[in-house]
């Protein structure tokens, strides 16, 4: 058995075909997490993992790029869905009411996104604290519920460190873009490594080589960030697979348990 820490089935690339891509992963015994990156795509997680027993999880945040801000121009993506060109105001209340189900493992994907950025000095500063403040809003919905927290972050690595120092949450920096020496700093305050295709982008290899395999998650971030062996356009969490056979040959240990660990490590952070 594998676990796709990370997918996004709840998007809307997947609507015409999600039961056969859903198919492939159970044939490949891959278990998957859903991941919301807004109400709307949070919702839809749980409608999904609420047709299976088991194997299919959700979790509900509000990314930090698809918040209300003034300061900076709501980005859109046609595969995640239906937008509001204002972004959404998070409401602690429905996100709550959202957890209600037995299904909903995690708070996120939520944290600080800083690739995209306004153009002069005081509107970045304004667009930090706001994102800093809806971190921290969501932050204490998860240290409320006992939840773990899925983390998003680009180019926001120091910040985020110093953010997690003063609170008292498990989680896991998904998608993982820093550096050897700021993983080192997550991982010595108890939290996981998200290792996905961006494997393929950025080189990664002195942060797979040293964070211990009991610490990693793989994941795939489907639709995005397909792995080249995978043949296709569209990511999928069937092809996790791939992701763990690079970890195995960079570490030097075999598929079997990459596989293995990574899918306890799951089950360990997320109650699964």
């Amino acid at each position: 058995m594998m676990v796709d820490s990370h997918s996004h089935l709840n998007f809307k690339v997947f609507e015409k075909d999600l039961d056969n891509v859903l198919a492939r992963c159970f044939d490949e015994d891959v278990r998957m997490v859903n991941v919301g990156t807004k109400y709307e795509t949070s919702k839809k997680a749980i409608e999904i993992a609420e047709r299976y027993d088991k194997g299919v999880y959700a979790s509900v945040g509000l990314h930090p790029v698809h918040m209300v801000t003034d300061v900076m121009k709501i980005r859109t993506d046609e595969e995640e869905g239906a937008f509001s060109p204002k972004g959404e105001d998070y409401n602690a209340d429905k996100y709550r009411d959202l957890c209600s189900s037995s299904k909903v493992i995690a708070i996120g994907e939520i944290g600080l996104d800083f690739y995209y950025k306004p153009k002069t000095k005081t509107r970045i500063e304004v667009y930090k604290n706001q994102q800093t403040e809806l971190l921290l809003k969501q932050m204490g919905l998860a240290e409320e519920l006992g939840l773990p927290v899925i983390f998003h972050c680009r180019k926001a690595h120091e910040l985020l460190i110093d953010i997690l120092k003063k609170k008292n949450v498990q989680g896991v920096i998904h998608c993982f873009t820093g550096t050897w020496q700021e993983a080192k700093k997550y991982l010595d305050m108890g939290f996981y490594i998200g290792i996905n295709g961006i494997m393929y982008k950025l080189d990664l290899r002195e942060v797979i080589e040293n964070t211990p395999i009991e610490r990693i998650l793989v994941e795939t971030d489907c639709p995005y960030l397909t792995p080249p062996q995978a043949g296709a356009e569209r990511n999928e969490p069937a092809f996790v697979k791939y992701i763990a056979k690079d970890i195995a040959r960079i570490k030097n240990i075999s598929f079997e348990e990459v596989s293995q660990i990574t899918a306890q490590n799951a089950q360990n952070l997320f109650g699964i």
